[in-house]
């Protein structure tokens, strides 16, 4: 603004000449909406607290807590149970003189080997040092079993995203085992791990299954009712009182409940929703920051997403999408496969086998770029997999011709699909 209150032309200058002062209300506390907030209970999982409850409490009774898998997709509340259940074992730990407790916690992403993620179990018992190297595999492991046996007696080994390790997976045998193969003398050592990959214990040996997984448990996604119930917890601390309209929790649970039914988009979606309000100078949250807050959000997913893909990655999934284009979607492997050739021609690139191909497509699906479903035939015609586009038409087609590599055919398929008004 200008010295005598007329508008200087700055659109971010508010009325007392600072950009940074807002005009409207709508946060009380908004880092009940950070993904970092622990909130104090979790109603919508008590039967998933008590399994775990009952998996740690052996540790209560002076021998080793039952090793513990919980898997899920991601925003299932699989983190913060294990912690909210860990930090009561702690607390009942310190008030208890014959239960001494040492907790490890970690993310095995980017570990994706047993070797290295058993030098960063040895860098975090250790407190942060550097990461030990250039020893061979078993040297490494010994080590972790001197650095464990300087511990507590009762040991918990928690492991985020353990799935990153793949197939490599011998520490996982092992670790459990340290005590009965004597590696170690004193301590008991359980192992929980973590993963949004429902299908890496399928992939594990069986040796492994074997001895790490006492316990399983599944965090299924949650439906639009529990995650009204969250966002209205949340949304008691989170924002001003009255400057929610009655029908943006329910839309936030309803998008999130028909995507991947997870608590943390619908609560990222909420948070947008409030501070898209608060840009626009809106004294009220509305449906209509909502949907605006679900386009920005997919859109940022997929540029993400998308921008990590390798190249066969983008041929398998600029082929669906070519399918898409043709309404052909659901399609077959085999009718994807036959779209793929085509476009692999095209574009003089590497052709894969209709296997590998089909992995990409899976793989896709787990990114959550593509719906895969099985479909079973009968006896003759067996099972098969089909896959149709999960993401926006246009949105997708956007940021996929940002890649020279496959601009052209991109254009090609933007042209049809704007013929057939699809974007």
């Amino acid at each position: 603004m200008s010295g005598d209150g007329t508008d200087s032309g700055n659109p971010y200058e508010t009325l007392d000449g600072n950009p940074y002062g807002a005009s409207v209300e709508i946060f009380a506390d908004e880092s009940v909406l950070k993904e970092d907030w622990q909130p104090e209970k979790l109603p919508e999982r008590e039967g998933e607290l008590e399994e775990i409850r009952n998996a740690l409490a052996p540790a209560t009774r002076g021998v080793n807590a039952h090793n513990l898998f919980l898997y899920g997709k991601t925003g299932q509340g699989k983190t913060v149970a294990i912690d909210h259940e860990i930090n009561l074992l702690q607390e009942y730990a310190e008030n208890q003189d014959d239960l001494n407790l040492s907790v490890t916690k970690t993310s095995a992403n980017n570990q994706t080997t047993s070797y290295q993620l058993c030098a960063h179990l040895i860098k975090e018992i250790r407190g942060g040092t550097k990461k030990p190297s250039g020893i061979d595999q078993q040297s490494m492991f010994d080590l972790l079993y001197d650095e464990i046996s300087e511990l507590e007696d009762t040991v918990i080994i928690v492991i985020d995203e353990i799935d990153t390790i793949g197939s490599n997976d011998e520490l996982l045998y092992e670790l459990p085992r340290a005590r009965k193969n004597g590696h170690i003398e004193d301590q008991w050592v359980s192992v929980i791990g973590i993963s949004n990959n429902l299908q890496f214990r399928d992939n594990l040996s069986p040796k492994v299954k074997d001895s790490l997984y006492d316990s399983e448990i599944e965090f299924a996604p949650y439906d639009a009712t529990q995650l009204t119930s969250i966002l209205e917890r949340r949304a008691d601390r989170a924002f001003v009182e009255g400057v929610l309209d009655g029908e943006v929790i329910p839309l936030c649970s309803a998008f999130a409940a028909q995507d991947e039914g997870s608590a943390r988009q619908a609560i990222r979606l909420l948070y947008k929703s409030g501070e898209l309000a608060l840009n626009h100078d809106d004294e009220l949250v509305c449906e209509s920051h909502v949907r605006e807050a679900r386009d920005i959000l997919e859109r940022k997913r997929i540029e993400e997403g998308m921008r990590s893909l390798t190249t066969q990655d983008q041929f398998a999934l600029l082929s669906v999408v070519s399918l898409a284009i043709e309404e052909a979607t659901p399609a077959r492997t085999r009718q994807v496969y036959q779209k793929y050739k085509s476009i692999v021609d095209r574009l003089d690139g590497n052709q894969l086998v209709e296997r590998r191909v089909r992995d990409h497509l899976q793989s896709l699906g787990m990114q959550g770029f593509l719906l895969a479903t099985t479909r079973n035939t009968g006896i003759q015609g067996g099972s098969h997999y089909r896959f149709e586009l999960k993401t926006d038409l246009e949105a997708t087609l956007d940021i996929l011709a940002e890649d020279n590599r496959i601009d052209s055919v991109v254009e090609d398929l933007v042209s049809v699909a704007t013929a057939k008004n699809l974007v």
